[in-house]
């Protein structure tokens, strides 16, 4: 089994050499002291939620964590980053799209109001609910032992979103639509294609689908349509099923 990972500053990563000792305190270290119970000389994993992972080892207890000696330092770089742009959705779908999401390797995602979403972050609430959406991905992407923690960035209206992807195409960047009126499917798309970009944009709507002058927008912005298999998928579970194919045919898996 992987060591168990736990995330500390990245400027106590960035300078970290073999043999330097790191506290390991906080919520952080409670976890791994109380929660986990890790003993002395067992590994563990520290990253910065960037890249950087230092394997170490388990060295002394502290009164509020553990303190670790630094084996090794690794940078763990994104080949391809694969941006998750999730429609708002009721039902706590769009929670679990962006959680399943980060298990399987997103680099970062983007909250969308679209037209037809139900829930809403109004301003009252936009700030819990966008701390809820970072604890998500933080404690998902511990699950999978990640060096990368997602980015959830700032919610973004349709309009936005269409400027956005805009600007993101012109400088390389692919967007795709995962709609179920798509005519190209997702993966001659992407065989067609003769190389994977370094960001990619997944679009994924609501419940009640993306509509057709969000699309129009969208298409007109440079995004592509893509179908992903016969059966129409829910908000949850699109965005993961087109992960599943980006990361075969690009032989992440």
């Amino acid at each position: 089994m992987t060591s168990p990972i736990f995330y500390v500053s990245s400027d106590e990563l960035q300078s970290a050499t073999p043999g330097q000792l790191i506290a390991v305190q906080g919520v952080e270290g409670h976890h791994a002291k109380v929660v986990k119970r890790l003993e002395i000389g067992e590994a563990i994993d520290l990253a910065d939620g960037r890249g950087i992972r230092a394997h170490a080892e388990v060295a002394s207890y502290l009164d509020d964590g553990l303190e670790v000696r630094v084996d090794t330092i690794v940078r763990e770089e994104l080949s391809t980053e694969i941006i998750l742009v999730q429609a708002l959705a009721k039902q706590d779908r769009d929670i679990l799209a962006i959680e399943t999401a980060t298990e399987l390797g997103i680099g970062g995602v983007i909250p969308w109001s679209a037209d037809r979403s139900i829930v809403r972050w109004k301003k009252e609430r936009a700030a819990k609910a966008h701390a809820k959406w970072s604890n998500i991905v933080r404690a998902a992407a511990k699950q999978a032992r990640r060096s990368w923690v997602p980015q959830i960035e700032n919610l973004v209206s349709s309009r936005e979103l269409a400027k956005y992807l805009t600007e993101e195409i012109a400088q390389g960047a692919l967007a795709i639509i995962l709609h179920e009126q798509g005519t190209l499917s997702l993966t001659r798309y992407l065989n067609d294609s003769e190389n994977l970009p370094q960001r990619i944009y997944l679009v994924v709507g609501p419940e009640g689908g993306i509509s057709a002058q969000e699309l129009e927008a969208f298409e007109n912005a440079g995004a592509t349509v893509c179908l992903l298999g016969e059966h129409v998928l829910r908000s949850s579970t699109a965005g993961s099923a087109a992960l599943c194919v980006i990361n075969t045919l690009s032989r992440a898996w």
